[in-house]
């Protein structure tokens, strides 16, 4: 039982520690092609049913249409169309959320796909005094960079 136990814990340890590297390196995709292209990789290589690593494999299937010469907007629309879902399936889930704002925030505008970034502010910013500690530091983080969070928004992050 113990050993049973033991393996369960690890699994799970284990299954945690791949969603921090997806979220550090979702971080950091933005600042270069080297950094968009290993989000990339490891999303596409990330596995399980958590549904923020399908927000995240979402993510980098919009992500890719900025770096490859596929066809750009089958990539957006798939990544979008995905990600939509998968918050339509768990409409409470924070960090789906701050994934779309992130991305909405960031994709030019000819593109169409920005029609929940007030929603989704206004979701995080009331949901954030129920999360773990861990996801208030990731959307801190976030609201240091985000173009649509106000000061004064970013000031009631503590």
């Amino acid at each position: 039982m113990n050993l049973l136990f033991s393996f369960l814990t690890a699994f799970i340890l284990f299954f945690q520690s791949g969603l921090e590297s997806l979220r550090s390196s979702y971080a950091k995709a933005p600042a270069s092609t080297a950094d968009t292209e290993a989000f990339i990789s490891m999303a596409e290589k990330a596995t399980g049913s958590d549904p923020a690593i399908r927000g995240y494999k979402a993510a980098a299937k919009i992500m890719e249409a900025k770096v490859t010469r596929k066809d750009r907007k089958a990539l957006v629309k798939a990544g979008a169309t995905a990600l939509e879902s998968t918050i339509k399936s768990n409409p409470s889930n924070i960090e789906l959320r701050l994934i779309r704002l992130s991305i909405q925030e960031n994709i030019p505008k000819i593109v169409g796909y920005r029609g929940s970034l007030k929603e989704d502010k206004a979701y995080i910013l009331a949901q954030y005094g129920k999360q773990n500690a861990a996801m208030k530091n990731y959307i801190r983080r976030f609201a240091a960079q985000s173009k649509t969070m106000t000061a004064e928004e970013r000031a009631t992050l503590k």
